[in-house]
């Protein structure tokens, strides 16, 4: 009997708290839509700049893999073998994805294939040179690759369109400064005016709380209702943007896929991160919640 009295009284308990919770949120019904409608706007924000700094790193890999460095072998080493034992010397350099050797022979044929051969009569494959054709692991240390290359004896000449490659990390650097300075402020933000808008609840039942103290409720039961209201809003608030950022960026990757620019792009589908930031869109929303209401009532639990 007394477990069955504990059990009915602890159900009792979590009834109550849950249900003050949701009178809380109905009580004050313009400042939770608020507070759901900023969570949802800064979420928007830190979702799109999550997304875009999420494809143009997509963007580098890519880079990375179609980018070639070509290493020229010198001219004094004509034969083939020689060239080729190389290659030992070049995969020692490391940050190479791959090295493949090009004789002269095959760098003439490949040449050849791609004109008429009537207008290179007379040009035989000693006007090529034998080459390394790579492909760079990481392209923002790609100066300090094609420096390491030259150094090996034997290779005359590195091909590697350095700026190139670090316009595309300076963007990438660029975008993930500010997102997470964005995602600092937004966060920040949200977090404020989840906490005012609970200060405005606490403020009205300041009374009622003051009561609750002096007959002996402890800080976590006083605590719990605006935690769980916090943690409704949040909640809300991560689901409605994680909702509204996926309508965008189809909609947005869709009309770039069928314009000329989408012809020379790779965009990341968005259900490949789907469940990631559907889960980080309500974890966010959840702390910012909690922890907003936690901070409001803070002051009203001293007395």
């Amino acid at each position: 009997m007394t477990g069955m009295g504990i059990t009915v009284m602890s159900f009792s308990k979590i009834t109550y708290l849950l249900r003050e919770g949701f009178r809380s949120i109905r009580t004050h019904g313009f400042m939770s839509f608020a507070s759901v409608t900023i969570i949802t706007a800064c979420l928007i924000i830190m979702g799109s700049i999550a997304l875009l700094s999420l494809n143009i790193d997509a963007l580098i890999k890519d880079l990375e893999q179609q980018n070639e460095v070509v290493a020229f072998v010198d001219d004094s080493i004509e034969d083939e073998a020689q060239a080729s034992a190389l290659q030992t010397s070049i995969q020692q350099v490391g940050n190479l994805s791959s090295v493949e050797f090009v004789s002269r022979t095959s760098a003439m044929d490949s040449f050849m294939s791609k004109y008429d051969d009537r207008l290179m009569e007379g040009i035989d494959e000693t006007v090529f040179r034998h080459r390394f054709v790579l492909h760079l692991e990481d392209i923002s240390l790609m100066a300090e690759t094609k420096a390491k290359l030259e150094a090996i004896d034997g290779i005359a000449k590195v091909n590697a369109h350095i700026e190139y490659a670090n316009r595309f990390v300076r963007v990438r650097n660029i975008v993930t400064v500010i997102s997470l300075i964005l995602t600092a402020v937004l966060t920040f933000v949200s977090f404020f005016i989840m906490s005012n808008t609970i200060k405005l609840t606490t403020y009205g039942r300041r009374e009622e709380i003051a009561i609750m103290k002096m007959v002996g409720a402890t800080n976590a039961f006083i605590r719990t209702p605006f935690v769980i209201e916090g943690l409704i809003l949040g909640l809300l608030g991560g689901f409605l943007g994680f909702l509204a950022v996926w309508g965008l960026y189809t909609a947005l990757t869709g009309n770039i896929m069928n314009s000329l620019t989408g012809s020379f792009l790779t965009l990341i589908p968005f259900r490949t991160v789907m469940l990631p930031l559907l889960v980080a869109f309500l974890g966010i929303g959840v702390l910012i919640g909690v922890f907003g209401g936690v901070n409001a009532i803070r002051n009203y639990l001293k007395v």
